[in-house]
C-alpha cells in the first residue's frame, strides 16, 4: 500500500505512510518547543505565592492568578496527552489517527497558550503599575497573538498558495 506511483506524493516522492512518519515528527517537534515555553512560564507561576507582595493581592487578582495556574496546568495535561496517545497506538497501524488527534489537541494547546500569555502580562502589569494598565497589557497582547497566529499565517499561506498556483 502507498507504494505505486499513484499513492505516492509526486512532489515529496514519499509514501502515505512516510508522509505520516513525516507529520508526526514535525509535531514532535512542535511540541517540543512548546513543552519548553510552558514549562517556563508554570514555573513561574508557580513561584509567585512565595513572594511577600503576593498576600496584597486583591480577590481579583487571586481570581487570575488562579485561573492562570489551572491554564497552565491544564496545557502540561495536553501536551503529555500526545506522549500517552502515542504509547496508546503505538504499533497499531493507526498512525495517521494518533496524527490527526495530536494536531488537535496542539490547536486547543495553542488557544490556551495564548489565554495564559494575555492573563500573565495583564496580571504583571496590574501588580506593578495598576489595572488600567494591566488591560491595556493584555489586550494588547491578545492583538498581537492574534495578528502574529492567525492573520500572519493566514496571509503568507495564501501569498505562498497563489506563487505556487503562478509557478504551475
Amino acid at each position: 500500500m502507498g507504494n505505486t506511483p499513484a499513492e505516492r506524493d509526486p512532489e515529496r516522492d514519499e509514501t502515505p505512510l512516510q508522509k505520516q512518519d513525516r507529520n508526526w515528527t514535525d509535531l514532535l517537534q512542535e511540541l517540543r518547543v512548546l513543552q519548553t515555553g510552558i514549562q517556563i512560564l508554570t514555573g513561574f507561576l508557580l513561584t509567585l505565592p512565595f513572594q511577600q507582595r503576593f498576600t496584597t493581592l486583591n480577590p481579583v487578582q487571586v481570581g487570575i492568578y488562579l485561573s492562570l495556574v489551572v491554564l497552565s496546568v491544564l496545557v502540561t495535561a495536553l501536551l503529555l496527552s500526545t506522549v500517552v496517545m502515542h504509547r496508546t497506538f503505538f504499533q497499531r497501524r493507526i498512525k495517521r489517527d494518533l496524527v490527526d488527534s495530536a494536531d488537535l489537541l496542539l490547536r486547543i494547546t495553542l488557544v490556551l497558550v495564548g489565554l495564559i500569555l494575555v492573563g500573565t502580562i495583564g496580571l504583571v502589569f496590574d501588580l506593578v503599575l495598576d489595572g488600567a494598565a494591566g488591560a491595556v497589557a493584555a489586550v494588547s497582547v491578545a492583538v498581537m497573538v492574534g495578528l502574529l497566529w492567525l492573520l500572519l499565517p493566514l496571509v503568507l499561506r495564501r501569498r505562498a498558495l497563489r506563487r505556487r498556483r503562478a509557478d504551475q
